[in-house]
């Protein structure tokens, strides 16, 4: 066994075999062994012991909306990597769009590799961006290392990261599919939401009708078509409609490479509790009714949703207006999403190894991060140490990321992260947080 450094010890180890006292011994930054609680500690070793506080492997959000450089009033590396592992995730990966440039070329790529290399405190690997006429500069960058590519089948809100139409799916779909790549896809349809009423306005009622689950529905269906023909693996990005899990269902039977993501806010929040003018509860799809909700759960438990990831898209304080129709759609949640979550799932009866299923297991595989989601012999010892049956009350002003402006204000949640930790390291202790030591991640490596 190679010289141990670290013994991590508890009561409580969530582990693929399920919950037990155990020692996770750790070696070079990597999970060597997870033993029986009583183990032996080797000479030399650090021995921590959280007692009865769950340890879990690191959280992997793989959406996450940095907008670094070029609109770092809305967020950057610093604060959106504080914000991570404040809230016990350790691995982000990047979104292509919000920043300037956005990551749709391999220069490009590496500007923000630049930007972000000082300054993230946890892992951060980027997705590249399909756009029209940009199926030129899919190789390269899949070869520079992007996990994959994004792209909007209708308006992204951003000049700069327009939508592709169908026949420009089509293009970019063989393109990626022919790399044995993945596409993910925010998948509303433009027709829909053309169709749909417009008005603006502080009512929530308003904005909801304005983004219909037909929309959702409709891209969903148009999607599988393409990748059933194509052979391709198609992701779909933020899934608010529920209605579309029957047909997501049916395309996984048929083994269509297809896979799915909600998000916390999904999950835990309701049309019927935002109040008209609060557009910090703006996002697009929209924030959907209770009963939208239960059967998302639904999709959770049987399944069909493959993750839980946060889509945290935050903006400055002045773009959330009033005005449903005008503010920025967006939900700033990565510091929260691992209590918010808990504390629906706990009321619903599910467990801690739902959640990582659900949030660290189930990111790490849709990415092919071979190395995280799991504590067990061979992964990166990254956990995050949670004391479930505690409870806090959201204060916006002790929130990490840049602009403290979030849908869960005044929210009590169950799950206080005690600690998390990067490699081995302890990168956050009772909310202090070390100087940054995340390494940029790339497929395959």
């Amino acid at each position: 066994m190679p010289e141990v450094q670290l013994v991590l010890r508890s009561t409580r180890v969530v582990t693929p075999e399920g919950v037990r006292a155990a020692a996770v011994f750790v070696a070079g930054g990597e999970i060597e062994a997870v033993l029986p609680y009583e183990a032996e500690v080797p000479v030399g070793a650090r021995l921590v012991d959280v007692g009865g506080d769950v340890v879990m492997p690191g959280l992997v959000d793989t959406h996450v909306h940095v907008n670094d450089p070029g609109r770092t009033e809305w967020e950057g590396f610093w604060t959106a990597t504080r914000a991570a592992a404040a809230g016990g995730v350790t691995t982000l990966l990047d979104m292509p769009l919000n920043s300037l440039p956005p990551t749709t070329t391999v220069g490009n790529l590496r500007v923000k590799q630049g930007v972000a290399r000082s300054k993230a405190h946890v892992d951060v690997g980027f997705w590249g961006g399909a756009l029209p006429g940009n199926v030129k500069d899919l190789r390269p960058l899949y070869e520079a290392g992007v996990f994959g590519f994004k792209c909007f089948l209708s308006p992204s809100g951003v000049e700069e990261f327009p939508e592709l139409d169908q026949e420009q799916l089509a293009r970019s779909m063989a393109e990626i599919a022919g790399l044995g790549g993945l596409l993910i896809v925010h998948a509303e349809d433009p027709h829909h939401l053309a169709e749909a009423p417009q008005r603006s306005g502080g009512r929530y009622a308003d904005f909801l009708a304005s983004r219909p689950r037909d929309a959702e529905n409709a891209a969903i269906a148009h999607l599988i078509a393409q990748a059933r023909r194509l052979g391709a693996r198609v992701h779909v990005l933020h899934l608010s409609s529920a209605d579309a899990l029957p047909l997501i269902a049916a395309a996984k039977r048929e083994g269509v490479g297809v896979s799915v993501e909600s998000c916390p806010h999904f999950l835990t929040l309701t049309a019927e509790e935002v109040p008209d003018g609060a557009t910090e509860f703006k996002c697009c799809p929209p924030i959907r009714e209770a009963v939208n909700r239960d059967a998302l759960w639904a999709g959770l438990a049987d399944g069909t949703i493959d993750c839980v990831v946060s889509d945290h898209s935050p903006c400055t304080m002045d773009l959330k207006t009033g005005d449903f129709a005008s503010a920025w759609g967006g939900i700033s949640s990565l510091q929260l999403g691992l209590p918010a979550m808990w504390t629906e799932a706990r009321r619903r009866g599910h467990s801690l190894e739902d959640v990582v299923r659900w949030m660290s297991a189930g990111p790490a595989a849709l990415a092919g991060l071979s190395r995280k989601g799991a504590i067990e012999a061979g992964r990166d010892a990254d956990f995050v140490v949670l004391a479930p049956e505690e409870s806090f009350t959201v204060d916006p002003a002790g929130l990490q990321h840049r602009n403290q402006v979030t849908a869960y204000a005044g929210k009590t949640l169950h799950g206080v992260v005690r600690s998390t930790w990067l490699r081995g390291t302890r990168i956050v202790a009772d909310g202090v947080i070390a100087e940054p030591t995340g390494r940029l991640l790339e497929r395959n490596h």
